[in-house]
């Protein structure tokens, strides 16, 4: 049976937020035989890498590198309690290929839902200058690996969507080896694993898959990975709409990690097929979560215009779920952008103590007949 008809969520993390140390609790107490803490990060959190599988083809993917980009965490988990169902599938996978995951390779900025680590660096521009303590593990984890393939596991905004109508749900990259974007045999290598996944998954959510930009970063960690020899393949979960918990995005992003590591063990370094990643649409930045359209301001001279919101993912203490809080992000003519919703104020009043929205401030006004 195909791996999508098996698929069960892994129940014991429900939400989209996931605490570092419920986390731990679950891989101590679950797969202890299986994980070693590689390191400790800025505030002495510890980060665990989990090793599966006895096969010849070794491939290291890691979650979190970003703290508030669940769902590659989710998706690791989902993978381990859907295989609990699905034995044979487990034992055909891991019979070819020996997986290192690294799990919250940013647990301080995985405890406060940011972007950056607990030293306010982004570890994705963080590898030639090393500030981070975390960064370090992972170099050190591909040097001494001998690693065929890596995947570098994000999540990206709501605004992308792959032909202006549908929300890139989930999106992937070979990322370029220099400024010049050449298509190199490494590159190849990992078009023909994204095309397999594409492949699979363009059925279940047509015209959700996008490719993301390959321009080339000299600070990312994947840029230099490929640079330097190694397959990385680049995934990013996205938007799929009302699912700001991503609970939908979650359940993909599981189909395509294990569809992913299927077609390294089937392709074991071959290109196969490679040219077909060019098929898959590149990704738009087309949409804001919420544009109030026609907005009548409360202004001595008559002023209609847009205004555009997007939420903020804001980490309450107490809450076990992250909030979403709508801010300012646009106003004016925003007619060359669309939103996941759209409220039309024509006829209707703009009430708010201030005469007009402020630009990067919470919403703080309402709408009424």
């Amino acid at each position: 049976m195909k791996f999508e008809y098996l698929y069960r969520e892994n129940t014991n993390f429900p939400n989209r937020y996931i605490s570092p140390e419920k986390l731990f609790f679950y891989l101590q107490h679950n797969f202890s035989a299986y994980i070693q803490q590689i390191g400790t990060s800025y505030l002495d959190k510890p980060i665990y890498q989990l090793t599966l599988g006895t096969g010849n083809i070794n491939v290291l993917a890691w979650s979190q590198m970003h703290g508030n980009e669940s769902n590659a965490t989710h998706a690791m988990l989902d993978l381990l309690s859907t295989f609990d169902n699905a034995p044979q599938l487990k034992d055909d996978l891991f019979n070819r290929i020996t997986l290192d995951f690294i799990f919250m390779l940013n647990p301080d900025g995985s405890e406060g839902w940011t972007r950056l680590n607990a030293a306010d660096i982004d570890l994705n521009r963080d590898f030639h200058n090393e500030s981070s303590k975390e960064i370090k593990y992972l170099k050190n984890a591909v040097a001494s690996g001998k690693y065929h393939y890596a995947l570098n596991l994000h999540e990206q905004r709501t605004i992308f969507t792959t032909d202006g109508i549908h929300p890139a749900t989930l999106s992937f990259l070979a990322p370029s080896e220099n400024i010049e974007r050449t298509v190199t045999d490494n590159r190849k290598k990992c078009m023909a694993v994204i095309a397999q996944v594409y492949e699979n998954l363009k059925e279940m959510i047509p015209d959700q898959i996008g490719r993301y930009s390959d321009e080339f970063y000299p600070a990312s960690t994947g840029d230099n990975f490929i640079r330097a020899g190694l397959p990385t393949i680049l995934f990013e979960g996205g938007h799929f709409k009302e699912d700001y918990t991503r609970k939908e995005t979650r359940k993909y992003y599981t189909i395509a990690l294990y569809y992913a590591l299927k077609a390294i063990s089937n392709l074991n370094s071959g290109t196969e097929g490679w040219k077909t990643y060019f098929d898959i649409p590149e990704n738009k930045e087309t949409h804001y979560d919420i544009i109030y359209r026609n907005v009548k301001l409360n202004t001595p001279h008559e002023c209609i215009l847009d205004v555009a919101a997007q939420y903020r993912e804001i980490k309450e203490d107490g809450k076990e779920e992250i909030s979403f809080v709508p801010y300012v992000i646009e106003v004016g003519d925003v007619k060359q952008k669309k939103g996941w919703l759209e409220i039309d104020c024509t006829g209707k009043r703009f009430v708010c103590e201030n005469n007009y929205p402020k630009l990067d401030a919470e919403v703080n006004f309402t709408i009424e007949d």
